[in-house]
C-alpha cells in the first residue's frame, strides 16, 4: 500500500524528534508543517494525529502541539510497558521462529557489529527488536511495540548526544537469541526484560543528576561515558 502525504509527514517529523534534531517542547506549528511539504493543512493534521498515537507529540491547552516531554517519569513509562508487552510478544513468537526468522535476526545483529554511528546502530538495534517479535504474528501488538521503540530511540539519542557513541558489541543481543535457539523461552524472555530494564538503570545509574531538567520538565540527561558505551554493546 502507498505511503499517504500524513504518513510521509509524520515519518519525517517523527525522525526528527526521535534524533533530537526536535527537542522536547518545540512548538509544531501546522501552516509552517503544511508549507515545508507543500501540503494542504488536511494532511499535516493527520500527521499530528499519527505522532500523537505514537506518543511523540502533546496538544496543551492554549499552547497548542509539542514535542512530548523527556522526562525521569516518561522514561520509567516506556520502560515498564515496553518490557511487558515486548516479552510477551517473544513468548507468542518463540514457538513460530523458524530458519528464516533467524536469518532476519542475524542480519539485524551483524549490521549493529558493522554500525560506524549512533544512527546506523539504533537502526539495526531496531530492526534486531522487530525480528525477535515479528513471529508473534499479532499487528495491534507489533504496532504498539515499534511506538515503543520510537520512545525508546528518544532516550537513546539524547544520551549519546551528552557523552558521545562508541561502537561495541552486541553481547547481550547475542544472549537472548542463544537462548532462543537453544528454544528456552523463558530465559530468552528474562534476558529480554533485564535488557530492556537496562535503559531506566543507565538513565538513572549513569547520569550525573538525572532529576536534573531543563526547566521545562525535560530531563537533562548527561550519561557518562562508561554507561554511553554500553548503549554500542546491544544492551537496548
Amino acid at each position: 500500500m502507498a505511503e499517504t502525504v500524513a504518513e510521509r509527514i509524520a515519518q519525517v517529523i517523527g525522525e526528527r524528534i526521535v534524533s533530537g534534531e526536535l527537542a522536547p517542547g518545540t512548538p509544531l506549528r501546522q501552516d509552517r508543517i503544511a508549507e515545508e511539504f507543500g501540503a494542504s493543512h488536511v494532511p499535516a493534521r493527520e500527521a499530528f494525529q499519527l505522532l500523537r498515537a505514537q506518543g511523540l507529540v502533546i496538544n496543551e491547552p492554549r499552547r497548542g502541539m509539542r514535542v512530548s516531554p523527556l522526562d525521569p517519569a516518561s522514561i520509567q513509562e516506556i520502560v515498564e510497558i515496553r518490557a511487558a508487552l515486548e516479552t510477551l510478544a517473544l513468548k507468542l513468537a518463540a514457538p513460530r521462529m523458524n530458519a528464516a526468522s533467524f536469518e532476519k535476526i542475524e542480519q539485524a545483529l551483524a549490521a549493529g557489529d558493522q554500525a560506524k554511528s549512533i544512527a546506523e546502530w539504533e537502526g539495526a538495534n531496531r530492526s534486531f527488536h522487530r525480528a525477535l517479535v515479528a513471529p508473534c504474528k499479532m499487528p495491534r501488538l507489533l504496532t504498539m511495540l515499534d511506538d515503543l521503540q520510537l520512545a525508546n530511540s528518544r532516550v537513546i539519542f539524547a544520551a549519546t548526544r551528552s557523552a558521545g557513541w562508541r561502537p561495541g558489541s552486541n553481547h547481550a543481543h547475542r544472549q537472548i537469541v542463544n537462548a532462543l535457539k537453544n528454544r528456552d523461552t523463558g530465559k530468552a524472555a528474562a534476558l529480554l526484560d533485564a535488557h530492556i530494564r537496562g535503559l531506566e538503570r543507565t538513565a538513572g545509574d549513569g547520569a550525573h543528576d538525572v532529576r536534573r531538567t531543563d526547566g521545562r520538565g525535560n530531563l537533562d540527561i548527561s550519561i557518562d561515558r562508561e554507561s554511553s558505551h554500553n548503549l554500542g554493546k546491544g544492551r537496548y
